[in-house]
């Protein structure tokens, strides 16, 4: 199966500035979000989103321009994935820092990035691939990634656990 995901930027209407995702899929959905802030990597999971919901990931202005996403089709099957190698588990977790998963007895899982370009608050829209991602509110851009087996190779700058964003 193959899925896709779209990126909505700011809001037409003023909110509050946080880091949202919107399951617009007709399955149920966890949520694993990866993110360098002042004391490092981090990664936290799961948010299980049920179809066509929306929920808060990170409260706050963002702190980072890049976020890393997971998200794994819970009926029925599938992933968005990418390139950025962090630490997962199967139950609930956050895990600081990305180097050694698998030795400090974590999964090693591939998330893909969502360049918020430094803006306050955003909203990852996740979709099936054959359908179009439409804006919860009016004057909110689309800017698709391409589905998991598609994605670019990541930008050695930008790889988690190397040197700083």
């Amino acid at each position: 199966m193959i899925l896709a995901a779209a990126l909505l930027a700011g809001s037409a209407q003023p909110a509050a500035a946080d880091f949202r995702l919107c399951n617009n899929t007709a399955s149920r959905v966890g949520i694993a979000i990866g993110y360098k802030d002042k004391d490092g990597w981090t990664t936290e999971g799961w948010w299980n989103l049920a179809s066509r919901s929306c929920e808060t990931l990170l409260r706050g202005t963002l702190v980072a321009r890049f976020y890393y996403i997971y998200a794994v089709d819970y009926d029925r099957g599938g992933e968005w994935s990418g390139q950025a190698f962090m630490c997962t588990r199967d139950k609930e977790f956050t895990v600081r820092g990305t180097e050694d998963c698998l030795a400090r007895g974590f999964d090693r899982t591939g998330f893909f990035e969502v360049d918020t370009s430094e803006q306050q608050s955003w909203t990852v829209q996740l979709t099936d691939a054959n359908e179009q991602a439409r804006p919860l509110a009016p004057n909110q851009p689309l800017l698709p990634i391409p589905p998991a087996n598609q994605q670019p190779p990541p930008t050695p700058q930008r790889a988690p656990g190397g040197s700083s964003r």
